[in-house]
């Protein structure tokens, strides 16, 4: 098992004005959950360490994965879209170690209030496995519906080079869908029919973000709002209007989030999710 850590950077103030979208052409070459968010504020640019064991290569069952990669320059990647702000880029999720790295950091978020807990190492490990694995099946597409793994990424520095596992630090699901036959919303409770249609006009079409999470290390720079809002505008250039997302009722630090990026919870009449979690509609 190897050990890499991840530091923090300086706190950085974002503005829309400070952040702009660019477009590129590029050739991709390889193919609901809690967000934890830290809520203290930082006034010192002490720098912290966040330490992040990895299984070996040949633990893994996708094979290749370079855990010492670096992070090649963003002008090679030939990205399609991208979000700068501040000292990092959002945009969609190019390599295998990338993939990973979005799998281990939903991993983190997942077991981060139970660290103390026995064998939780080696539950971070099997969980990051499973879902770097489902991460690359969702992003095949099923039936029309698209899925994209959307990444924050270190800007590259002059004279510092970084592995791929050190230049992630945020990471979100992107899936375009398709409403059921009479829903208006997700997961609206409609009338059983024997068999059940999908629509699939353009119109009828809708974008869901899931797997919200940032690495503990860099969290309060504007990286989980400026994601969010790169995935609401991916979503629009695929002519997908509505936008959706669900949070847990006490999860009151992302539901601020939530609201303040542009999200508001949907009124709904009969619905199948739980009391215990609101459906929230982009509006903006």
């Amino acid at each position: 098992m190897s050990t890499i850590s991840i530091h923090r950077t300086e706190l950085l103030r974002i503005t829309h004005n400070r952040s702009r979208i660019s477009r590129q052409r590029y050739r991709r070459t390889i193919p609901p959950w809690r967000m934890m968010i830290n809520s203290r504020s930082s006034d010192t640019t002490k720098k912290d360490e966040l330490s992040v064991k990895i299984p070996q290569v040949d633990q893994l069952r996708s094979e290749g994965l370079r855990f010492d990669r670096l992070q090649p320059p963003e002008h090679e990647l030939f990205q399609q879209d991208r979000l700068d702000f501040g000292k990092f880029v959002a945009r969609e999720a190019i390599l295998d170690e990338e993939y990973w790295t979005a799998a281990w950091l939903r991993a983190e978020s997942h077991w981060e209030d139970r660290a103390n807990e026995r064998y939780v190492d080696n539950f971070k490990r099997k969980f990051a496995e499973q879902e770097f694995n489902a991460i690359k099946r969702r992003c095949k597409g099923l039936q029309g519906q698209k899925c994209s793994c959307i990444v924050a990424v270190k800007k590259e520095e002059k004279h510092i080079k970084r592995s791929v596992i050190k230049s992630v630090v945020g990471t979100l699901d992107l899936n375009i869908r398709f409403f059921l036959q009479g829903e208006t919303f997700p997961g609206e409770k409609v009338k059983s029919q024997l068999f059940c249609t999908i629509n699939r006009e353009g119109s009828n079409r809708y974008g869901y973000i899931a797997n919200l999470c940032v690495a503990k290390s860099a969290r309060r720079q504007g990286i989980a709002c400026n994601m969010l809002r790169f995935a609401v505008e991916s979503a629009r250039s695929n002519g997908v209007e509505q936008v959706y997302v669900h949070v847990h009722r006490n999860n009151l630090v992302a539901q601020e989030l939530y609201q303040k990026t542009g999200f508001e919870v949907v009124e709904m009449g009969e619905s199948e999710l739980s009391d215990d979690t609101f459906l929230l509609q982009y509006t903006r």
